[in-house]
């Protein structure tokens, strides 16, 4: 069975394509505009094991807004697309991830029933601007994301910050965070198939 999904999406902001394939190694072509989001979709297809392409060219001369937005929403249709009727998966993931001094638990229900809750970043976090190259990402996105991914993919998605200092290590230990636990949640349940499973348990 093939969890593979290409996703094509354009409006008058952006133009995103990805093409995921949840039984990947990990392996990750991205590149949108901001380099911090590259950085963390890289982080999240790593952890995740899945393999992800995304090419997004947006209005980043304006802000980051639209390019992550509409990567999010492609992102999260891919990633439901994939997992077609989910059958014989283990449906719910649980990961803790620290980074240095930050400290993040995602919880994921692949529940068809879209569900995010975000709590715990450092005060001031959301209007911090990371980033190198590309145009700058805003700290208020990462809510957004994961809101926009959770609504588009079917999750049920918590994230709770626990801990955490720094702008960029917050931030990244939320995306390996979500990773972690996706994987878990979208592996093969041998119980319910009778087949090995094809993801690494945490």
């Amino acid at each position: 069975m093939s969890r593979t999904a290409k996703i094509e999406r354009t409006t008058k902001e952006s133009s995103v394509l990805v093409e995921v394939d949840l039984d990947g190694s990990g392996r990750s072509e991205v590149s949108t505009g901001v380099g911090f989001y590259d950085h963390m979709l890289d982080a999240f297809a790593r952890h995740s094991l899945v393999d992800l392409v995304v090419t997004t060219t947006g209005d980043t001369h304006i802000d980051a807004h639209h390019s992550v937005e509409d990567t999010a929403i492609v992102l999260g249709q891919a990633l439901r697309q994939a997992l077609g009727a989910k059958t014989g998966i283990r449906r719910f993931g649980d990961a803790t991830v620290p980074l240095d001094e930050a400290l993040v638990q995602a919880v994921v229900d692949v529940s068809g029933r879209p569900y995010c809750v975000h709590t715990g970043e450092p005060e001031g976090q959301q209007y911090v601007a990371i980033g190198g190259t590309g145009a700058p990402y805003m700290g208020s996105l990462t809510r957004h994301v994961f809101e926009t991914i959770s609504f588009h993919a079917h999750l049920a998605l918590h994230v709770r910050v626990l801990g955490g200092r720094d702008p960029h290590h917050v931030v990244e230990a939320q995306f390996k965070a979500f990773a972690r636990a996706f994987r878990d949640a979208v592996a093969i349940d041998p119980r319910e198939t009778g087949v090995p499973s094809t993801k690494g348990s945490l």
